[in-house]
């Protein structure tokens, strides 16, 4: 962005030598592909001290990604500063300072790989310019090297630090004239990095939202209704006002929003509020409390209910058409082999480590919030309004938050704690406990798909008929329950349709789990794949090479401008990848031992991964090996964390092969980990990860390795003994994990 002079000094600050520079940039492009990344400019915030030490401010919420730690190694590489120099800070919460500070949906390297790197070079430009002033030579004379400008013409050397103050007055250059490095030249980007909080968490330090303390401030847990809304009829407050350390008991109306349809942040549950001393007592007084709800509407929801509605919904014709080309019925009625099958995922917690809580500390005029939320701009809407006080007028700290998976999109507990500050006129520290974590989640909705698909004489899939059942009311569904049009194998199928209807209604939040829109699809779509393949005696992986190599339907071809737009080079490659890393051609059959194969495109990114498994006579599963190829782009940032970041990523998935939420009356039947299962790291199977480099800009990690882990072990289930998985959790095929 240009600057004038007066603005310039407005963004500048020099203190003790120290120099601040910031650009400022438009989130408009959010969801855009790479290549059009470079058009917006999110702020890059640096301060550079007299002794060379170099501080980058990392602008988006951290919860376990690493865009603490990569994003500041953009600007330090263009800088062409010395990592080891480098220190990081959690910026505040400011759009108009920072721009767009945003976690989800894998954006953080799509969205900032090119702003960011354009900052740090135009910062080397200005202290390189700093430089050739001092010394009179020209500045094209002049480079950099480890926080130093050098000229070699004259042997003459400064720091950084040492050209700080000269650099305040160079006008800062227009992003999109910078000149940047020769990727052959990079030092950091491509080199693993420790994370800049590792050695805090491993030190215990408190770092994370659950440690935020402050003076005077009080402890708040709320007891909500097991049913979603249900209201307060009467309860024992006065006695529990009586407990040691509690300060206040009160009732709490709540802010839910009327409409069926609830929205991402539909407001608070009504709920009793006890306020403490100490989160303990608290919590201890609660064991105390006698509530008598009403239950309201909500008491309909049953998953018996549901899965008969389900499958009532699967003997009607679609509610609407969602896809369709190529003529289905004929292709069908034309095929030599017709295959069907009925699929269904469950509705799934976010089960973040660290549950839910926030702190908030209001006083006429302002506030306070310290929060692990993913959308701070949205956390301060939220607070603004429910405050009636400007949104300039509130403050948000940016806190790390012990995993997130899309749950703190949802800003419930920030809610809580703004409102019972604002009542209490001090700071409040909200909680959750792991009961109302999992009780008052935002789940990944379920789903039910019946699919039928026709093969030729030769083993082709010639059609395929989807029927997706889910829930909401008239067309609207409930959130992250809708479907995308373009997910493979759609356009790569002569003859296709996807058609969905609304069974059920719901009353509960739902909202984005890792890989949201295919977190439980792929396990199906990839699955019935699988069974295509076996249906027509062929190899899966050649099945959907095949599919892959087809010219794509009209209006799937490959189109840079929409980020769903399927490469299909991209996704051969990967799978290509993967079959060598596996020996997959070579494999061969054992009996109670067998290999899978699965693939997906998500997020801008690439993923193929095979399991092997065996399974015993009790059919319980043992993951032996997962091997897993990426395409993530050009360049793996900071390879390390990438390849833990896909570890983590896969072994979630497996993880939620046992995980379920289930309804009876209106209430969440599971309540702790005694009824999830995370896997434990006996079960983990051995992971190996590598990177496919293609000429596509860096795209994000955070979802694309989820997906396909699940059909690679269910396909290997079926491949070691026949039988499969065609409902999720596993226990409900009969399975289990050894």
């Amino acid at each position: 962005m240009n600057l004038d002079r007066r603005s310039f000094l407005k963004m500048t600050a020099t203190a003790g030598g120290a120099f601040v520079l910031g650009f400022y940039g438009s989130p408009d492009a959010f969801g855009q592909p790479p290549r059009r990344f470079n058009t917006v400019a999110p702020l890059a915030f640096v301060r550079i001290a007299p002794d060379g030490k170099v501080t980058i401010m990392a602008k988006n919420p951290e919860a376990g990604q690493g865009a603490k730690t990569h994003l500041p190694m953009l600007i330090a590489e263009e800088m062409d500063v010395d990592w080891k120099d480098v220190r990081v800070e959690q910026a505040g919460v400011n759009d108009k300072l920072y721009g767009f500070q945003f976690l989800g949906g894998s954006t953080a390297t799509p969205v900032n790989w090119d702003p960011l790197r354009r900052v740090g070079a135009a910062w080397r430009q200005m202290l390189v310019s700093a430089a050739a002033t001092t010394w009179g030579v020209p500045a094209s004379e002049c480079t950099t090297k480890a926080g130093h400008v050098l000229h070699s013409a004259s042997g003459r050397s400064a720091g950084y630090g040492e050209l700080a103050p000269k650099a305040a007055a160079v006008a800062p250059p227009a992003l999109d004239t910078v000149k940047l490095k020769n990727p052959a030249e990079y030092t950091i980007i491509g080199n693993s990095q420790r994370g800049v909080d590792t050695a805090a968490i491993v030190r215990g330090e408190p770092i994370f939202g659950i440690d935020v303390e402050l003076p005077g401030m009080l402890h708040a847990v709320l007891q909500k209704c097991p049913v979603f809304g249900g209201k307060v009829k009467t309860a024992n407050t006065e006695e529990i006002a009586k407990m040691p350390g509690v300060r206040k008991v009160m009732v709490v109306e709540g802010t839910l929003t009327s409409d069926p349809i609830l929205p991402l942040n539909p407001g608070i549950e009504p709920a009793v509020a006890i306020l403490a001393d100490t989160w303990w007592q608290a919590q201890s007084a609660r064991a105390s409390l006698r509530v008598e709800w009403d239950f309201g509407s909500g008491t309909f929801q049953s998953s018996t209910t549901f899965a008969q509605q389900a499958a009532q919904a699967l003997q009607q014709p679609f509610g609407q058409v969602v896809r369709q080309y190529g003529d289905v019925n004929a292709s069908l009625q034309g095929a030599a082999k017709v295959l069907e099958a009925t699929y269904a995922v469950p509705f799934l917690p976010h089960n973040t480590l660290e549950p839910q809580g926030s702190t908030a500390s209001f006083q006429p005029g302002k506030l306070e919030i310290w929060s692990t939320t993913q959308d701070p701009a949205t956390l301060r809407r939220l607070a603004a309004q429910m405050t009636g006080i400007p949104e300039a007028a509130v403050t948000a700290h940016i806190v790390r938050a012990g995993g997130s998976f899309g749950r703190r999109f949802v800003n419930d507990a920030d809610m809580e704690a703004v409102w019972l500050s604002k009542q209490m006129g001090k700071p409040v520290k909200v909680t959750w406990s792991r009961e109302d974590d999992m009780a008052h989640d935002s789940y990944r909705p379920a789903a039910t798909i019946a699919l039928k698909a026709g093969l030729d004489a030769a083993g082709h899939v010639v059609a395929w008929h989807e029927h997706f059942v889910t829930f909401g009311e008239g067309k609207r569904t409930i959130v992250s329950g809708d479907i995308d049009a373009h997910d493979f194998p759609a356009g790569y199928i002569p003859a296709y349709e996807l058609g969905m209807t609304i069974a059920s209604p719901f009353r509960s939040r739902t909202g984005p789990l890792r890989a949201p829109g295919v977190n439980g699809r792929v396990f199906i779509l990839q699955s019935f794949l699988d069974e295509l393949a076996a249906a027509s005696g062929r190899d899966p992986l050649e099945l959907q090479l095949e599919l892959l190599a087809q010219k794509a339907a009209p209006g799937f071809e490959v189109q840079p401008d929409r980020p769903s737009s399927l490469n299909p080079e991209r996704l051969r490659g990967v799978l290509e990848m993967v079959a060598e890393m596996s020996n997959w051609r070579t494999r061969t059959k054992q009996s109670g031992r067998g290999m899978g194969i699965a693939a997906f495109f998500c997020h801008l990114s690439y993923f193929a991964e095979v399991a092997e498994v065996s399974v015993d006579a009790q059919n319980r599963i043992t993951v032996h090996q997962i091997w897993a190829a990426g395409d993530v782009g050009s360049h793996v940032i900071n390879p390390r964390a990438a390849e833990n970041l896909a570890f983590g990523g896969i072994v979630e998935g497996l993880t939620q092969m046992e995980q379920e939420i289930t309804f009876t009356g209106g209430s969440v039947v599971q309540e702790n980990f005694d009824e999830q299962p995370l896997m434990r790291m006996r079960q983990s199977p051995k992971i190996e990860v590598r990177f496919r480099k293609t000429e596509f800009a860096p795209t994000g990690l955070g979802e694309p390795m989820l997906p396909p882990a699940i059909p690679a072990v269910t396909n290997a289930v079926f491949a070691a003994t026949g039988k499969r998985i065609r409902t999720l959790p596993i226990k409900h095929s009969g399975f289990s994990f050894a």
